[in-house]
């Protein structure tokens, strides 16, 4: 029998795509732990919708267990099929114990799932319950019970497979969602060419993956009488944002200032790529080189993070290429700029001059080892900082890092260096320092 689905990866992809027409509705997308977040974390990433889990516990009549008398869940949700009940003549002492060995459990996965995270609100809005296939249903069932005692205006369970008589029988969705129901079902692993076993620790990262809105575009800032133009990336779920200052003669589309935009968007830090000159005033040498000037625009785009509802609570960052590394630290300097961390790539830190003493964000210098000139100005340049401070020699690298693997070498540790310094558990107290 041929697998219907390479991998949960493709099943969550065309899953998705079935699910279109709930773009730009008030959507959650739920996913059954373990196996079903990774299909659902596809369906999130594609709908543009945050990605959370229900954590559920099937109630079994005692004699039947795998019969389902009712369930439990997070923040005390409590469903009981009061029909099974009456019929299998179970006893309120018997619902009480069969709870309360089902409880620490329960507590159990919620902690693991939820340290650092918080249960999004379903309070009115549709619900889509994700599975990597149902066989019985029974944990869908009771999951689309929960979500519903949670508040969930409306709920939709999506699933790549499951057998026809469960379909025909499952009535505890507004609407079910199935992509193939096989003629002869086997185990829902069967059909699938790769099932291998979901980790907590997959489930955990995809969990911050998906969490919040994901934002990419390009966007328009006033500076005083100019207008300034960035693209603004926002990785769902990030905690903080790290704005680039270009050197001399760069702009937003150096390709080395976006590879390294593109790991660090990989390592859900947020981006903003922006031009501190017009095209214009570039045009004057005298512009490009006034660190005052740039540190002065840095400053303002940095107010106008601040002003923005999704981001307003990011930790802000700078990286700063060449002169732009002096423009970043004067700027870092500026007092109620709130900077968190800085790096500086091929830069010249001694532009900033008497304001270095003045930085209190730690600061990366990431210099080539075969740049000799620059390698001393940032030797002399680390001995005048007072902040917390990592001089990073890259070896065999020249001013460009054009050298193979270098720039490589450049995104990892910028990336590490903001990755410590940017980004917070969700819900931790304090995201800005």
């Amino acid at each position: 029998m041929s697998s219907s689905f390479d991998n949960r990866t493709e099943a969550g992809q065309r899953l998705a795509t079935r699910l279109e027409y709930l773009r730009d509705q008030d959507v959650v997308v739920l996913g059954l732990p373990r196996g079903g977040v990774p299909v659902a974390f596809e369906v999130a990433s594609a709908l543009d919708a945050p990605l959370d889990v229900i954590v559920v516990r099937k109630l079994g009549v005692p004699f039947q267990p795998e019969l389902a008398m009712g369930a439990i869940g997070e923040d005390g949700a409590r469903v009981l099929d009061t029909d099974v009940i009456v019929q299998a003549g179970i006893r309120d002492e018997d619902i009480r114990a069969v709870e309360e060995r089902a409880r620490p459990e329960l507590e159990r996965r919620v902690h693991l799932l939820r340290t650092g995270r918080r249960r999004i609100d379903l309070t009115g809005r549709s619900v889509v319950i994700v599975d990597d296939g149902i066989a019985t249903g029974s944990t869908a069932r009771v999951a689309c019970q929960v979500a519903r005692h949670l508040g969930a205006g409306r709920v939709i369970l999506a699933v790549p497979l499951a057998p026809d008589d469960t379909l025909r029988s499952f009535t505890e969705a507004d609407e079910v969602v199935c992509l193939e129901v096989p003629r002869h079902f086997m185990a829902v692993g069967a059909h699938y060419r790769d099932f291998a076993a979901t980790s907590d620790e997959e489930v955990a990262r995809l969990l911050d993956a998906g969490a919040g809105p994901r934002v990419d575009r390009e966007v328009e800032i006033p500076v005083g009488d100019v207008i300034i133009v960035g693209n603004l990336r926002l990785p769902r779920g990030t905690t903080g944002i790290v704005v680039f200052a270009h050197g001399s003669g760069s702009s937003r589309h150096s390709p080395r200032n976006r590879y390294v935009a593109d790991v660090l968007d990989r390592s859900r830090v947020g981006t903003l790529l922006l031009d501190l000159l017009t095209e214009k005033e570039s045009e004057l040498q005298s512009n490009v080189f006034d660190i005052e000037l740039l540190a002065n625009r840095l400053v303002a785009v940095t107010r106008w993070l601040r002003a923005r509802a999704d981001t307003r609570p990011l930790r802000v960052g700078y990286f700063g290429a060449s002169t732009g590394a002096g423009a970043a630290l004067w700027a870092a300097a500026e007092a109620g700029v709130d900077v968190a961390a800085v790096v500086s790539r091929g830069g010249r830190p001694d532009l900033a001059g008497p304001r270095l003493a003045l930085v209190q964000a730690p600061t990366l210098l990431i210099v080539g080892g075969s740049d000799l000139q620059v390698l001393a100005v940032n030797r002399s340049a680390q001995a005048v900082l007072r902040c917390p401070s990592r001089l990073e020699v890259v070896p065999d690298a020249t001013h460009l890092f054009e050298e193979p693997g270098t720039l490589d070498q450049v995104a990892d540790v910028a990336a590490d260096w903001f990755a410590q310094h940017l980004l917070v558990a969700p819900g931790t107290a304090g995201a800005r320092r």
